[in-house]
């Protein structure tokens, strides 16, 4: 602020997101606003026009951290992620070398395996052992069709979540518009549990 109380126009800092690694766009005609992890030639497009690309944001944004993004997107805790990760360094691997890897009860190896072969990121096989019968194990999938499945993923779940948000935006705009008689805390939360 100055001395006659007009703001300065200061560098975003931690808002500006014009060095980030992704891109959001917003329309000018209507509400629409989109993420994008890559540059498309000629910018993003809505109703045939070039969308504009937002270079900071008005509310302190905190920057995710990886285990967090992975347990509320996937739920996947950090024994998921180690499991995860134990099994694409280490290439293909029964549950019980995996156990062993990590130090972790078995029947948590396999629980969370099993869970990360539903979300896509794992698959399970069958090797034959020598002595007769068979061995589960549990390799990686294709670095990019995981990469791809990951971000899909991911967007489907950020999806949800800005839903979530528009949906609660919206019914901050009705209480403002109606006359209530309970605080919008009251509104706001009885809304959501309901589900409505």
């Amino acid at each position: 602020m100055t001395d006659d109380d007009t703001t300065v126009n200061e560098p975003a800092g931690e808002n500006d997101l014009r060095d980030r690694q992704y891109g959001i766009y917003q329309c000018n005609d209507c509400e629409n606003v989109v993420l994008t992890l890559q540059d498309c030639d000629g910018g993003m497009t809505c109703h045939g026009q070039v969308m504009e690309r937002v270079t900071d944001v008005n509310i302190d944004i905190q920057p995710p951290d990886v285990k967090q993004v992975l347990l509320d997107a996937f739920g996947l805790p950090k024994p998921g992620l180690d499991i995860c990760l134990c099994v694409i360094g280490e290439g293909p691997m029964p549950p019980a070398d995996v156990a062993e890897y990590l130090d972790y009860d078995e029947t948590t190896v396999r629980r969370y395996l099993n869970r990360l072969v539903d979300i896509g990121l794992l698959e399970k096989s069958q090797l034959n052992r020598e002595g007769g019968g068979f061995v589960n194990v549990y390799h990686s999938i294709d670095v990019a069709e995981m990469r791809r499945d990951t971000l899909i993923g991911f967007y489907a779940w950020a999806g949800e979540a800005a839903a979530l948000i528009e949906e609660a935006n919206l019914t901050k705009e009705e209480y403002l518009d109606e006359d209530y008689s309970e605080g919008l805390n009251d509104i706001f939360w009885e809304k959501f549990e309901s589900g409505s």
